[in-house]
């Protein structure tokens, strides 16, 4: 059990360092070619919907400064950005931990092809073990 909890605690800590690479992966590359392809702009978390405003706001008409002055507001594409940073590191992970285990079962199969072989009195024994059990029924 101890190094099942190593290896989680590791998992962990990758985990966490390598969903800043995704989460900048997404933002810098995957999400620039989805809004070119959809002729939108360059970033999707400034995706919202006013919903309703504080009295009397006149400020810009940012997310920032909605959300500061107290609007409600439908952030759409906040949850796509989010939503796409949580699938590519759920598929990334998926091809890494499917690797480590390509990677672990060939090494213990190669193990097993190196295991030194069955003394030949240890396969005398087993024989003459199973001739008796046969013999005694």
């Amino acid at each position: 059990m101890r190094g099942n909890v190593i290896d989680l605690a590791v998992g962990i800590i990758i985990g966490a360092a390598f969903s800043k690479i995704v989460d900048s992966m997404v933002k810098d590359i995957v999400m620039p070619i989805i809004n070119f392809l959809v002729g939108g702009s360059a970033d999707f978390s400034n995706k919202f919907i006013v919903l309703s405003k504080p009295a009397g706001y006149a400020g810009p008409e940012t997310y920032a400064e909605l959300s500061a002055a107290g609007a409600t507001l439908f952030a759409w594409g906040n949850f796509l950005t989010i939503l796409l940073n949580f699938v590519l590191l759920a598929f990334v992970i998926f091809w890494m931990v499917k690797a480590v285990s390509t990677a672990r079962a060939r090494f213990e199969k190669e193990q097993e092809a190196t295991a030194a072989p069955t003394a030949q009195e240890v396969v005398l024994l087993t024989e003459i073990r199973d001739l008796l059990k046969k013999q005694q029924s």
